[in-house]
């Protein structure tokens, strides 16, 4: 178990994005995707502004997105990134084995990086994540450099009012596995 505190919000405007391109995926019928809500037990509350400043993590959690895109189950997990380099470390292996057990159920999993320096979002595809994730297992850099990543992959942002349009990073992977 964790310890949770006001840093684990800086991903919420990534995450408020996610969210709201949910939303219009939902009413235009083409995705029906969840957020995961984090269990956490409330350890101290800042009575003022009504907000929770330390709290413990319940159990792991999976991944942050769950649901299906035209009938295929999708997992996903939202990472935001500072700097051109990802720290692995950010990704957990309860995480990483969801997902690769996603996979095995014929479905879909990704993780969405926002790269914050350069305001692109990156749709990193479940084979790439593993091809670092194994580098390191093996001994090797637990780190990946955004020069590393492939250039098809990152996604336009607001397009056709879908603030972060997934759904043509899930299409890439699609036509990638053909």
């Amino acid at each position: 178990m964790g310890t949770w505190n006001s840093r684990g919000l800086r991903g919420s405007l990534l995450e408020d994005l996610i969210n709201k391109s949910n939303e219009l995926y939902m009413e235009k019928g083409l995705a029906l995707i969840q957020k995961i809500p984090t269990p956490i037990t409330p350890i101290k509350m800042d009575k003022e502004h009504h907000q929770i400043t330390l709290a413990y993590f319940e159990k792991k959690s999976t991944v942050d997105y769950i649901g299906a895109v035209q009938g295929i189950p999708v997992c996903f997990d939202a990472k935001e990134c500072h700097q051109n380099l990802f720290k692995l470390q950010n990704l957990h292996e309860h995480q990483v084995n969801f997902m690769t057990n996603m996979e095995r159920q014929g479905g879909i999993a990704f993780l969405l990086i926002y790269f914050t320096a350069t305001d692109e979002v990156y749709y990193l595809t479940y084979q790439e994540m593993m091809r670092f994730w194994n580098r390191m297992k093996q001994g090797g850099r637990k780190s990946f450099q955004k020069s590393e990543l492939c250039p098809d992959f990152y996604l336009r942002q607001n397009v056709g009012g879908i603030f972060i349009p997934y759904l043509e990073g899930i299409q890439k992977d699609l036509e990638l596995r053909d």
